[in-house]
């Protein structure tokens, strides 16, 4: 089977990609920051699971450093690359932007340049549902213009994804940038709202609902988002002998074998009835602490999948109760609550 390179392996995506490449064969290497934005140890005991698995390797070390990057990728000689690493997190970006540049464009540019050098079939790389701003025609398409990104976190992935394109028609390296919509799950990340809202709910502290709980998200179960990966690994975009080739919604670039999928739900959920699935899994009540609209955020996302189904087949429709009701369980498990 192939040997791929998947960044930040010890992230919550990450883990799980990881996981299913190896579960079909794939030969994984993992690369990983192991930064401090959130707790390190959750990191580390996705790493453990991984590093039990035959057929995962990894390094502990960051983006940043280009020359490390490299030695890896000569050892390791990958045939596909899954850029997942960055620094994450609307919110933190208000923070702390440098850390964004740094990560997300310093460190992408080193992966775009792993992958020229070792002529991968294909490279995939994250992008974000943030990238489409204040957007309001929904559902979003991939062909809509998304020229009004909202944060410096949102402006670091327009800018990876014009990158992308730069070095696909440049190289005729053959690129996907896949777009997410609200990544729920288990093993998932602290800072976001399903980990914080049952945490607070089991211990009775109260809950952050941002713009009075007049919001909509297309929640997407992490298992679905990595097979839509997974399945996008098997469809490297091939550069079109003239425009008149691509057909009506299909974002594959005239000049150059580069594309950008969606991957969400393909539903906007209201975030009252997020929270209320929540605690109906937890079994008790939220003591709700409703909050006006935090800056850089936007009132609603939505995916149209279209183009995902039309390229592998496959559509995700987890229903995000069932999906609640799942993490809510390791959560108990994994803290013994």
């Amino acid at each position: 089977m192939k040997r791929v390179l998947v960044t930040g392996t010890a992230g919550f995506i990450g883990f799980h990609l990881a996981k299913l490449l190896l579960s079909e064969g794939f030969q994984v290497h993992g690369y990983d920051g192991m930064t401090d934005y959130y707790d390190v140890t959750l990191k580390q005991r996705r790493h453990q699971m991984l590093l039990q698995t035959p057929g995962f390797t990894a390094t502990e070390d960051l983006l940043e450093n280009h020359d490390r990057l490299m030695q890896v990728a000569d050892e390791f000689q990958p045939e596909i690359i899954v850029h997942l690493a960055a620094q994450a997190g609307v919110r933190y970006s208000l923070e702390n932007p440098r850390s964004y540049i740094d990560s997300n464009v310093v460190g992408t540019f080193n992966v775009m340049e792993v992958a020229r050098q070792h002529k991968v079939d294909h490279l995939l790389m994250a992008s974000t549902s943030s990238v489409y701003g204040a957007n309001e025609e929904m559902p979003f398409t991939e062909v809509e213009k998304a020229d009004t990104q909202l944060t410096i976190y949102a402006a670091t992935k327009k800018a990876n994804e014009a990158m992308g394109h730069s070095y696909a028609h440049l190289w005729d390296l053959p690129t996907t940038m896949f777009r997410f919509f609200t990544v729920y799950g288990t093993w998932g990340r602290p800072d976001l709202a399903l980990y914080k809202f049952v945490d607070a709910i089991l211990d009775g502290r109260p809950i952050d609902i941002y713009n009075h709980g007049d919001m909509y998200r297309d929640f997407t179960n992490v298992d679905d988002l990595v097979r839509g990966i997974r399945l996008l690994v098997d469809v490297p975009p091939v550069r079109p002998a003239s425009a008149d080739e691509i057909e009506d919604g299909d974002s594959l670039s005239p000049v150059a074998p580069y594309r950008v999928v969606n991957i969400g739900n393909g539903d906007k959920v209201r975030l009252m009835d997020f929270v209320e699935a929540i605690e109906a899994a937890v079994g008790k009540e939220a003591i709700r602490n409703y909050m006006p609209m935090q800056m850089g955020d936007v009132p609603a996302t939505w995916a149209n999948t279209d183009l995902l189904q039309r390229l592998t087949g496959y559509r995700p429709q987890t229903d995000f109760k069932d999906g609640i009701a799942e993490f809510v369980d390791w959560f108990r498990d994994y803290h013994g609550k």
